[in-house]
């Protein structure tokens, strides 16, 4: 038993010693997503391009558009699905004989599709983190590699080199295959692009719950409150009190520290990290860069002025 207890320990410090590229092939992929990450070289690139695209697109009713708050979730990935599947289908049509006008519309209609996408990527890139924007350069770095070789496949064809161009697409689907990895890590291995507030659903049980004495809250301000393992945004107005989860939806800001402005639907909080609004009310979003809707709560007073809140239903 000792002994192979010890040839187990051995096997397992041999592989921590190991690079993660040495322990397979198709590990050396997510080993250089996690590399980039922490490429603080890129810095000097990422933090004046992301101030340009802030300039260019500042927060307001475009910038909405190209998160997509208007679908309720990030429009890049929708967008993404354009031109790859078009450029996809380009290359594959290249092996099948008398296919090579319809390869030449293909290419076309995949580079028309990769502006609006770059441009929802780049409104998207601007509003993240540190590390998910050092994976994003080498992502957008992707993208627009790939753009340029299906572009030059396409004037070759024009030009009548077919044999160029198919070599040349060849490298565009390359690029944009790696693109695609180096996105799906910002997505599932860095959170990009999804919600980061707290799942009240999971972790708030139905039915009311005391949440403090309404005199405990300031009137007019954000207030910080526990309620069970939630942490709430909470607002009293004279004798209204309205709550949302304080984690923002966006990438886990603060709410309970960030600023208050009224809209026409009543009063809204503006995260302090990257100036998503949501509305106190319902928890909808008023302004990206976040698309998911903040969890709220409805409230009562009760007697003895307990304040009493429970995750609020969807409308009917």
């Amino acid at each position: 038993m000792s002994r192979s207890h010890d040839r187990l320990s051995a096997r397992r410090a041999t592989r921590a010693r190991l690079p993660l590229s040495g322990r397979g092939l198709l590990s050396a992929p997510a080993s250089l997503a996690r590399r980039l990450e922490h490429a603080e070289a890129l810095d000097r690139m990422a933090r004046p391009l992301a101030r340009a695209v802030g300039r260019a697109v500042p927060a307001g009713a475009q910038a909405d558009a190209l998160h997509g708050v208007w679908l309720g979730q990030p429009v890049h990935p929708v967008l993404t699905a354009l031109p790859l599947g078009f450029w996809t289908s380009a290359t594959v049509l290249d092996f099948v004989p008398g296919t090579e006008r319809a390869s030449q519309i293909l290419l076309a209609l995949g580079l028309a599709g990769a502006l609006p996408t770059a441009a929802a990527g780049l409104a998207d890139w601007s509003a993240l983190h540190r590390e998910q924007q050092r994976v994003g350069l080498a992502h957008a770095a992707s993208g627009a590699g790939a753009s340029v070789l299906f572009a030059a496949s396409l004037l070759a064809r024009v030009l009548g080199r077919t044999t160029g161009g198919r070599v040349l697409a060849l490298g565009g689907l390359a690029a944009i295959t790696a693109g695609s990895f180096l996105g799906r890590h910002m997505a599932f291995g860095l959170g990009a692009g999804a919600s980061h507030a707290e799942p009240v659903a999971h972790l708030a049980p139905l039915g009311w719950h005391d949440l403090c004495r309404i005199y405990e809250l300031p009137d007019g301000r954000l207030a910080r409150r526990q309620l069970g393992y939630l942490t709430l945004a909470v607002l009293r107005q004279g004798s209204d009190v309205m709550a949302v989860a304080d984690q923002c939806a966006h990438l886990g800001g603060p709410l309970h520290q960030g600023s208050l402005s009224e809209s026409p639907d009543g009063p809204c909080v503006t995260c302090p990290w990257h100036g998503s609004t949501f509305a106190l009310t319902d928890g909808s979003v008023v302004h990206g860069p976040a698309t998911a809707p903040q969890p709220a709560f409805d409230s009562r007073i009760v007697e003895g002025g307990m304040v009493q809140v429970r995750p609020a239903r969807p409308a009917q």
